[in-house]
């Protein structure tokens, strides 16, 4: 039997509802139950639904705060479901807490971190994978990322694991009507082309845990880290990455001494990119410290950008720095200054995998390497299955995968379709809590606590 958590009577709740700092207009977000009381009481007026009025905002003693824009949405029609609304005024820090004072006097209290999204979805206004897609818009550092999450907001991801869902259920109805009539089971669930019915389900969920992928790409981004020995190159590939000049480059080997971190775009997916100091033998001790700070950003990586001095080609300092690197983390050879050697850029496959050869300085092959980092990354531009996708959403559907996997086990071995109705259950539960129809409280609070205040 489905479930969403238990809604408990709500208390009104206010909060500054835009960023902090100075701006134009800045706004306070009040919900609750029958708010007409709070826009007599602050403007000497009863407000009109969804009209947007000038008035004057008034303290207890009548003296005027501010002036502005007043907006009320009577319930069910309004964002959280319950009775909202919105005092537009200057957006000046001192009014809008002024504002926020008054509204506390009247018998409101701070609302805490996303709580106006928990009571949309509390009051059905919104399913959890909706409501996670307004902070994953607020948040998102790319336009692919921002399209991605208005998807989700829309309901489209949503709408993907309800139909999803519906047809597990379908399964489960027609595997358990057979359960009491063992001698007709198989006949009627060949007859019901059971099986091909749960090859397009686990087809279809197949489809959507790529989709996640690429979202989770979208999301965290890649932890790239420029690892080398001193004077190959590093900072010059980083600033040719950029497009800016971020790091010093001389010729002087040593001049990076501690992590530089840049954040750029790639196709769209945030690159976290890190230049390091080179690693060789050293007894200057601030470059000793710089390159234990390379280490624990090795240690952190996605990729390691391997780069080796085309003039030498790999030499015995290469091969230390190559032994010590973890064996878990993907690593991308590129062979920098070609321009030096008179080769052209080239993208080359070898025994031990693939290497860029390019001149950072001049920029030749900086393109090649992109597009090598997006393949490493598995990244297609398909913007109509990209889910930003969060972990427990990959979490959930990677359980689903395996219920699925073991509920085909079952069916093809023509037994135990107890077990196979079972099966079907359990992934039927797992993309439930995706949109939040068998998500236990505590893991709301976890959820929401993310978002930020007046959201």
């Amino acid at each position: 039997m489905e479930r969403k958590p238990e809604q408990k009577p709500a208390d009104t709740i206010a909060a500054i509802a835009t960023a902090p700092g100075r701006g134009g207009v800045g706004i306070v977000r009040i919900s609750g139950a029958s708010l007409t009381r709070f826009a007599l009481e602050l403007t000497g007026r009863q407000p009109k639904p969804r009209h947007a009025g000038f008035v004057r905002f008034r303290g207890a003693d009548g003296v005027e705060i501010d002036e502005g824009l007043l907006l009320y949405f009577p319930a069910p029609n309004s964002f959280t479901g319950e009775d909202v609304i919105e005092l537009q005024g200057h957006g000046g820090p001192v009014v809008m807490r002024m504002l926020l004072a008054r509204c506390i006097e009247l018998g409101a209290r701070m609302a805490q971190p996303g709580e106006f999204s928990r009571r949309a979805f509390l009051n059905g206004r919104m399913d959890l994978a909706q409501a996670e897609a307004v902070a994953d818009l607020i948040e998102a550092s790319t336009e692919a990322a921002a399209r991605s999450a208005v998807r989700s907001l829309s309901g489209s991801f949503s709408e993907r694991i309800n139909t999803l869902r519906d047809e597990i259920i379908d399964l489960r109805m027609l595997v358990e009507a057979t359960l009491d009539f063992p001698e007709e089971e198989i006949d009627f669930l060949v007859a019901a082309k059971a099986f091909e019915r749960l090859a397009k389900v686990r087809d279809q969920l197949e489809r959507i845990r790529q989709g996640a992928r690429q979202g989770a790409l979208l999301r965290e981004g890649l932890h790239l880290v420029l690892v080398g020995a001193p004077n190959v190159g590093k900072s010059s590939l980083l600033n040719a990455l950029t497009g800016e000049q971020r790091a010093i480059v001389t010729e002087i080997a040593g001049t990076t001494r501690d992590a530089l971190r840049e954040t750029i775009q790639i196709g769209g997916i945030p690159l976290h990119v890190v230049d390091t100091a080179g690693l060789r033998e050293s007894d200057d001790p601030v470059e000793r410290i710089g390159m234990e700070r390379t280490w624990a950003e090795v240690a952190r990586a996605d990729v390691i950008l391997r780069l080796v001095d085309a003039r030498t080609g790999e030499i015995d300092e290469d091969r230390i720095i190559d032994a010590a690197l973890p064996d878990s983390v993907v690593r991308l050879r590129v062979v920098n200054k070609i321009d030096l050697i008179g080769t052209p850029a080239d993208r080359i496959e070898t025994e031990a995998g693939v290497e860029i050869h390019l001149s950072a300085r001049r920029g030749d092959g900086v393109e090649l390497l992109r597009e090598e980092i997006l393949r490493i990354a598995g990244w297609y531009a398909d913007d109509d299955d990209v889910v930003l996708a969060r972990e427990r959403h990959l979490n959930a559907l990677a359980r689903a995968s395996t219920h699925l996997d073991r509920a085909t086990e079952w069916l093809d071995a023509m037994d135990s379709f107890e077990l196979f109705a079972e099966e079907l259950r359990l992934a039927q539960e797992a993309l439930g809590e995706i949109t939040g129809v068998f998500t236990p409280d505590d893991l709301l609070g976890v959820i929401f606590s993310r978002f930020c205040i007046g959201k």
